[in-house]
């Protein structure tokens, strides 16, 4: 793996020191303990859709809050842009993207739509606009302007998609692009993202049809035709449910359920074309939705969680990494402290950091009893090396708990201080 330049490895420490969440981008420099989960998704699942454009595989993804959800995602969404798949990840949240809402889970995929940035210091451009117009950047370097204005009234324009609406918006929007025809474009665009558009604005643009509650799961399937269509050898969509999402009413809960099962069976029907796609959710979403509804517990249920024995299960337990807690936390700091020499000062001892950086992750281990120990300690880790810096030497016993959340140091926030609820 090739060393990070100065300024990712800055951009990386700042993420993780200010909120403890994985970076956007050169997640690699950071990662640990999932190396053998992140192989077997690559090499039975990413490599085959990659080499054959065929396939399609449901996996859920189980964590506790902090125990690394996004992190897993986000790992693994790296490993697929390498392999020139487009991804989304999205947030699932009762109000904002609710997966018993299949108009607004495709509105919400179509935001968070990206390819590969070109630069790892820029984060991904997104949206369904963006990476059409990645796409079709690639076509005329590939075929020039004359052959790409052929390519998109023959071929794409027959290419087999379950909806004939949205591959004429597709049509219509990348021929707006070529033609710099910003007005047709916006229309285009704004249909595509699911929008509310007048049927009579778009007419012209041959679409007859309005983006429902109803066909949401139809125009999801034909995003992932359109853009193997356009040359992605696969798609990547990771769905990332809050925990709050338990909390809502037997109805939705019910529906989240029919769309999870509706998108397994899809999945498992090859009916979304090269897709890998990932649902993570904690253990209780397993023990009190999932096991409320057969059908769906059916399709989940195995007699393991995917290793490489068992590649083919279906859900990914992420409380079994290749490592213990310790040695988990313990390598987190080496990469952190890499990092810290990398970007910021070089001059640190390794041998004593190191020392340090054990402690510190023993001593986080003896306060918490819950996996979000991981998010405690790579923010108090950054703090350390920031200290270290000014002042290189063993830590001590009150550093330690300070650093770990013991101490009267710790930042607490409160609504009477300032700071409103939301």
């Amino acid at each position: 793996m090739a060393e990070p330049s100065p300024a990712l490895a800055r951009q990386i420490l700042q993420r993780v020191g200010e909120i403890g969440q994985p970076p956007e981008v050169g997640l690699e420099f950071l990662n640990v303990g999932n190396d053998g989960l992140l192989a077997v998704l690559e090499e039975e699942y990413l490599v085959p859709i990659a080499e054959t454009g065929r396939g399609s595989s449901f996996k859920l993804v189980q964590a506790y809050f902090g125990g690394g959800k996004t992190h897993f995602l986000m790992c693994v969404r790296e490993r697929a842009w390498k392999r020139g798949f487009c991804s989304a990840v999205v947030g699932l949240s009762p109000d904002e993207c609710p997966f018993d809402d299949p108009l607004r889970t495709y509105q919400a995929v179509a935001r968070e739509l990206a390819w590969a940035p070109v630069d790892p210091l820029v984060p991904p451009a997104r949206g369904i606009e963006h990476a059409l117009r990645t796409a079709l950047e690639e076509r005329v370097e590939q075929l020039g302007r004359d052959g790409l204005r052929r390519w998109l009234n023959h071929d794409l324009r027959r290419l087999p998609v379950d909806s004939p609406s949205f591959r004429s918006a597709v049509v219509a929007l990348l021929t707006a692009m070529l033609d710099d025809d910003i007005d047709r474009e916006e229309l285009a665009a704004a249909w595509l993202r699911g929008e509310p558009v007048a049927a009579t604005e778009v007419r012209d643009l041959r679409i007859r049809e309005t983006m429902t509650k109803t066909n949401g799961f139809r125009m999801l399937r034909s995003l992932l035709q359109v853009l193997q269509g356009l040359g992605a050898p696969g798609t990547l969509l990771c769905f990332d449910e809050l925990d709050r999402n338990l909390s809502l009413p037997p109805r939705r809960r019910r529906a989240v359920a029919d769309n999870l099962r509706q998108l397994i069976d899809l999945c498992g029907r090859e009916a979304l074309p090269g897709l890998l796609c990932l649902y993570a959710a904690p253990p209780e979403f397993m023990r009190h939705v999932v096991t409320e509804y057969p059908a769906l517990q059916q399709r989940l249920e195995g007699p393991s969680a995917l290793s490489e024995r068992s590649p083919q299960a279906a859900v990914i337990d992420l409380e079994r990494l290749d490592v213990g807690a310790q040695t988990l936390l313990v390598r987190i700091g080496l990469r952190l402290l890499d990092l810290y020499r990398i970007g910021r000062d070089p001059g640190l001892d390794p041998d004593l950091q190191a020392r340090n950086l054990a402690a510190l992750a023993e001593e986080v281990l003896a306060g918490s009893f819950e996996v979000a120990h991981r998010r405690a300690y790579v923010k108090a880790a950054v703090d350390l090396l920031h200290r270290q810096s000014q002042d290189q030497r063993p830590v001590t016993r009150e550093e330690l708990g300070d650093l770990a959340g013991h101490g009267a140091a710790v930042v607490k926030l409160h609504a009477d201080d300032g700071f409103e609820v939301f």
